[in-house]
């Protein structure tokens, strides 16, 4: 199993162009099993988790083609398999998607209940009262979520959270269904305004979308269409992050400044100069040391999940004493540990982490235990006073492209050795 090595002590410096957001492709790309026309995507990131879902998608009949720019021309035309099985889903939440295109488009479909990281409790009974309110028959068994229905019906849907994952199936779902769906308390990040965009351009009727009412006409069939995925925003923070906590000088390119407005706030508020331009955010720290933040995680537009451990990360060696608290999912600490390990002065109180920072932590062996968490150790290992190796990377790969040699392209000593050969060059050692 690959790890990272980081060697600590550089500033970095440099631009970064910044990849097309999983969390927006990964709808999109699905987005196809509602058609039987050809659907082009473009900025697709070079990621673990889009090639699981094309390989899933694959499974289901969907043809697939990758040009030389990782764009994808999917085309379900010939889709016959409504079933996705349990060693792809396993692997990542989003497969649960595939559940409203799959009974929206054919009347049927059978999902095994998704996995992904272990970050707390994301329940797909929002997915499923959904879809139960349309008209499905709904049912759960040998771990398989099993719909059927002859053509879903527009309806008014409340969700008892705020769920990505469920405004987007619900909302795909919806666009093949008899009547208009309104969907109340829905999911304003901007990736649910992308796919919207995007099922728009194949004739979907969308209204709202970027608010917490969605509403929905639905037609009888879809057709293709050209799409271009938004930048990633949790990318383009991690990097901005990367260039404060070193007191560097980073600019991130090609991405919307405006869907990254709490953290960039957050930054200005650590001390970070920030220009920020169309399609681009310069940040310099002049070797300066971050001052703490007090955070607190929501849905969009407030400070994200996905930038919560990064955030800990910086506090830990911050000027001062800053917190952190996380309302969004109820076990995503998980890095405090291994921070820990390194030396970071972290005490839990419930779900706010109190952090006060140090000068500068120490190189030590780490375990990744999410996406998010494995970015932070990264970041970690960018101020240690000493190499930090850190175990468990594919979590990484599922959501960062190319993290070691984008860091590096900033002036970062990170490498990726697989992990017999790391233990040879200890047991020489």
């Amino acid at each position: 199993m690959d790890k990272l090595i980081v060697s600590g002590g550089r500033r970095l410096q440099g631009e970064v162009r910044i990849s097309g957001a999983k969390n927006a492709a990964l709808p999109v790309l699905i987005a196809s099993l509602l058609t039987d026309k050809p659907l082009q995507i473009g900025n697709i990131p070079h990621l673990h988790d889009i090639t699981t879902t094309m390989e899933l998608l694959g499974q289901l009949g969907v043809h697939l083609q990758i040009d030389e720019k990782m764009a994808i021309e999917a085309d379900a035309s010939d889709v016959q398999q409504y079933r996705a099985p349990y060693e792809l889903v396993k692997t990542m939440r989003a497969s649960i998607l595939v559940l409203g295109p799959l009974l929206a488009r054919f009347g049927r479909a059978e999902v095994s209940m998704p996995g992904g990281c272990a970050i707390g409790s994301r329940p797909v009974n929002l997915h499923i009262k959904g879809f139960e309110a349309m008209g499905a028959e709904v049912t759960i068994e040998g771990g398989y979520i099993k719909a059927k229905a002859d053509r879903l019906r527009g309806t008014r849907i409340v969700m008892d959270m705020i769920s990505v994952t469920g405004t987007e199936n619900l909302m795909m779902a919806a666009t093949l269904a008899q009547g208009t769906t309104v969907i109340e308390n829905a999911a304003r990040e901007p990736e649910v305004v992308d796919l919207a965009r995007c099922l728009a351009r194949m004739g979907a009727q969308i209204d709202g979308a970027g608010t917490d009412t969605i509403t929905i006409d639905g037609i009888d069939s879809l057709g293709g269409a050209t799409h271009e995925v938004i930048a990633d925003r949790i990318e383009a923070g991690t990097y901005l992050v990367a260039g404060a906590v070193t007191g560097g000088n980073v600019k991130v390119r090609n991405v919307d400044s405006h869907l990254l407005d709490a953290v960039l706030v957050k930054l200005e508020e650590a001390g970070a100069d920030l220009t920020v331009n169309d399609s681009s955010i310069h940040l310099r720290m002049d070797d300066r040391r971050p001052l703490a933040v007090n955070v607190r995680t929501a849905p969009f537009p407030a400070f994200p999940t996905d930038m919560q451990a990064q955030f800990v990360m910086l506090n830990s060696i911050a000027e001062g004493t800053g917190t952190v608290t996380e309302t969004v999912f109820e076990n995503r600490f998980m890095h405090v540990h291994e921070l820990q390990r390194m030396g970071a002065n972290v005490e839990m109180r419930g779900n706010t982490a109190v952090i006060t920072g140090v000068e500068k932590l120490r190189g030590a062996p780490v375990m990744a235990t999410d996406l998010r968490a494995s970015a932070c150790l990264a970041l970690a290992g960018l101020v240690a006073d000493a190499d930090t190796v850190i175990d468990r990377i594919y979590h990484i790969d599922r959501g960062y492209d190319c993290i070691e040699e984008k860091l590096a392209q900033l002036g970062a000593r990170i490498r990726r050795v697989p992990g017999h050969m790391l233990e040879k060059q200890l047991a020489v050692m």
